[in-house]
């Protein structure tokens, strides 16, 4: 990240104040969007996002596995997120490795309810194969191409599309009388679409001096006291919350920016749909 000198910054943070950031958006206005899909040939579904000048991978690798023994009605789903050195110099050495490790964990949080899976916007139950025996397991991986600010909402775009694009391979399983064992039949040719209409968007509100906006560039980033994002679906449930920065907030102030975030996530949802409609018909 370029260090900004005092007048950069006093430039941002007035623009700002008079809605008017300095690439020509208002406070609550995203940059253009464009998405890809079948980006990964051997993952089950993949998908490219490009935010401005951010860009993000997210793959979905479906395995069988067994339920846990605390969740023997549900499947499980792991994230996480690769932060390339070439996308960002900051990204070399430690400085990728936690920041790798805040998004899996604000990813975890927001999709799937954090660890008990509350709330989850993810439906592990449609992943159970037999109950307490078999499921499926979703190795959800993210990679930060380029990174220009509002990493988290990219990503999360990211997966959306890739389990839109996610095909998991039907099974037959028939029990075996000498072993009671399930045997578990998968084919090659019959594939289930993964059921996205419930897993939300991430819309991150940042707040620089009094005002929040929306998809942050990393000049604006640099200028925050704190950010909130909430992760929302299409009926505009809230699925998870997560903060950073170190700036606290008040809580009527928390309240606003979720309804704030309610209102521009039904947007970007409409947006991304018709980019995944766009998308899936080229390929």
């Amino acid at each position: 990240m370029v260090g900004l000198s005092e007048g950069e910054k006093h430039f941002i943070r007035g623009g700002i104040a008079q809605d008017i950031r300095t690439d020509g958006r208002k406070r609550l206005q995203f940059r253009a969007l464009s998405v890809e899909t079948g980006v990964i040939p051997q993952a089950n579904g993949s998908a490219r996002v490009r935010l401005g000048g951010t860009e993000v991978i997210a793959s979905v690798k479906a395995e069988l596995g067994k339920p846990s023994i605390l969740h023997p009605d549900k499947g499980k789903v792991n994230i996480f997120v690769d932060c390339s050195p070439t996308a960002e110099p900051t990204f070399e050495g430690r400085g990728s490795e936690e920041l790798s490790a805040e998004l899996s964990v604000a990813l975890q949080r927001c999709l799937l309810g954090g660890k008990s899976g509350a709330g989850a916007a993810i439906d592990l139950s449609s992943l159970i194969v037999v109950d307490g025996k078999v499921c499926w397991d979703l190795y959800i991986d993210g990679l930060v191409i380029s990174s220009d600010g509002n990493l988290l909402d990219a990503l999360a775009a990211a997966i959306k599309v890739a389990l839109s694009d996610t095909g998991i391979p039907k099974v037959t399983v028939s029990v075996s009388t000498a072993s009671d064992e399930p045997e578990v039949d998968v084919s090659d040719e019959e594939f289930l679409q993964f059921d996205t209409s419930s897993v939300p968007v991430i819309i991150t509100l940042t707040k620089v001096g009094r005002q929040y906006i929306v998809d942050a560039t990393s000049e604006e980033e640099s200028q925050m006291s704190s950010a909130v994002s909430v992760s929302v679906n299409r009926h505009g449930h809230v699925c998870g919350l997560t903060k950073r920065g170190g700036a606290g907030l008040d809580p009527t102030v928390i309240f606003d920016m979720i309804s704030v975030a309610k209102h521009v996530s039904q947007q970007f949802i409409t947006l991304l749909d018709s980019e995944i409609a766009a998308a899936q018909a080229e390929e």
